[in-house]
């Protein structure tokens, strides 16, 4: 666990009075919701029900080691103009600082075949056309390309009908959103419309892990975000991501605001169909005129409100609509060398089988765990972070994601966090093994030199962040996720908002900018006007 000296326990210390809004949950959305209106002078309670704030962001030390446990990179970091970097500056006070990965952020590799994704636009291009010389293919990925910027520009207006006030929305929501969904397509399909070689799909489709859905499944809007976020390549908080929590909970602070970990709410308290409040597990209650929701969509409306309040407000069939997105597990490493005897690089490796099938190999293993898996996401933070080695000399750590469902440890849900027994532990060992086999096969140097690992399952994420099956990324991203009008900061309930990655989408970046987006809805100010 990793302290701040801003943060309080709600089992030792008690919240004071008079706040004007209560953040339920501390992630990234929750976080810059409640650091925005503490700008803008207002006092806000965050409560987070995990032992640690920060949510995805934060990080966590074992056996002498810093691990992240959801940010790996963030792209646009050195781009002064974009939206998420005036973001974090302001609400930093520019204390967060970012490392550049270097000129190579993200390797492909198909089987002994490997495709570097190269920062900025034009030097990604033309890498990718060193790989793929034949003149349909250069041309399909200069249209790829665009349609990555066209996709993303015509995203403008659809975030933008999300802050419309009710009375508006009948006038002017489809306007709004008309542009961005023509681009509301699989990723599959778009990309069959520009290529048909099928080793060129793969390889540009490769992140798709970053939100969980392969291309015959994910929206292009979802594709197109991601895709675009990473052109200038990627970037890594100075300190790890738990830097992001630290730097900007000062402003929440600085505002008499207060912040709670192991204080988890058990309701919000309505009156006459508005929120006036949260109730806790404990008991206690606290009020405020401003309640905001930090917890997904599902969470809120199936846990934390009366069922008939959602049902009156007609939220349980529009629920329907939406799909817990993917489950996953991590393998979190340490090594008593440091990155240069080790000769770890910065960038991440992405590893597929070599049949360049996203969709079929998923497919596969989800119907048998023993096939090939279908891709394993190395990440070495250790390396990408300037400062490890003055804070942990001679150790580095290392991180393997894949996907899994939570039905696969399902058996074990209702057994306490580190007491769910031989036949859990020994299936988490192993996938632990083949995961090692794969991170050995692109570094053999590695294979004597590990010190300490272990694996975080979706149980894991289900018990640190309330989720209903241990999604990774709230809500699937695919076509009918897009298609939806109510996932917006406002819910149906007066007083009642919402924000985090459910609103916008995926991400540090989604998450992020649904604060902008919910706390400009409670305020009715357009917070953008802040950011210089």
């Amino acid at each position: 666990m990793v302290k701040s000296k801003h943060v309080k326990s709600f089992l030792t210390h008690k919240p004071s009075d008079n706040f004007d809004v209560i953040v339920v949950g501390s992630g990234m959305g929750g976080t810059a919701t409640a650091a925005l209106l503490a700008k803008e002078g207002k006092r806000v309670l965050v409560l987070e029900q995990h032992y640690t704030a920060g949510g995805f962001t934060h990080a966590y030390m074992r056996r002498g080691y810093l691990w992240d446990v959801g940010i790996h990179y963030v792209g646009e970091m050195q781009n002064e103009k974009n939206l998420m970097t005036k973001l974090f500056k302001y609400l930093s006070n520019d204390q967060l600082k970012w490392a550049d990965m270097g000129e190579v952020y993200d390797k492909m590799i198909f089987g002994k075949e490997v495709y570097d994704y190269a920062k900025g636009k034009e030097e990604f291009k033309a890498k990718l056309k060193t790989y793929f010389p034949e003149p349909n293919d250069q041309l399909a990925i200069d249209h790829y390309v665009q349609a990555i910027y066209d996709a993303q520009r015509a995203q403008m207006g659809f975030f933008t009908e999300k802050l419309l006030p009710r009375f508006l929305q009948p006038f002017l929501s489809t306007w709004l959103r008309k542009k961005a969904l023509k681009w509301n397509k699989t990723t599959l399909e778009v990309l069959q419309s520009i290529t048909q070689n099928r080793k060129l799909i793969a390889v540009l489709t490769g992140q798709f892990g970053d939100y969980g859905l392969p291309p015959a499944e994910s929206s292009f809007m979802m594709h197109a975000i991601l895709a675009k976020h990473y052109m200038r390549g990627g970037n890594y908080p100075v300190g790890g991501a738990g830097k992001i929590f630290e730097t900007i909970a000062p402003a929440i602070c600085e505002a008499g605001g207060e912040i709670f970990v192991n204080a988890p709410v058990k309701e919000i308290i309505l009156k006459n169909n508005k929120a006036i409040g949260v109730k806790m597990e404990s008991g206690e209650e606290y009020f405020a005129p401003t309640i905001v929701s930090n917890t997904g969509i599902n969470t809120t409306f199936k846990k934390l409100l009366p069922k008939e309040i959602v049902q009156q407000n007609h939220l349980d069939k529009k629920l329907t609509q939406l799909t817990p997105s993917v489950g996953h597990v991590c393998l979190y490493i340490g090594l008593r060398h440091s990155k240069s005897s080790l000769n770890l690089g910065k960038a991440n490796y992405w590893i597929f089988p070599d049949n360049y099938d996203h969709d079929l190999n998923i497919k596969n293993y989800l119907a048998n765990p023993d096939s090939e898996i279908p891709v394993v996401y190395i990440s070495f933070p250790s390396a990408k972070d300037p400062a490890w080695e003055a804070e942990f000399p001679e150790r580095s750590t290392i991180e393997i994601v894949t996907l899994a469902p939570y039905e696969w440890y399902a058996a074990w849900s209702n057994q306490p966090w580190k007491k769910r027994g031989q036949d859990y532990e020994a299936q988490k060992e192993k996938l632990s093994q083949r995961l090692l086999e794969k991170l050995f096969e692109q570094e053999p140097q590695l294979r004597d030199k590990i010190d300490y690992y272990e694996l975080s399952t979706p149980l894991s994420t289900k018990h640190f962040t309330n989720y209903e099956v241990g999604e990774l990324y709230g809500i699937n991203h695919d076509v009918k996720r897009f298609s939806q009008t109510f996932l917006r900061p406002k819910s149906p309930i007066k007083n009642l908002y919402l924000t985090g990655q459910d609103i916008v989408s995926c991400g540090v970046g989604g998450a992020l900018s649904a604060g902008l987006l919910t706390a400009s809805a409670i305020t009715g100010k357009n917070l953008m006007k802040r950011l210089k």
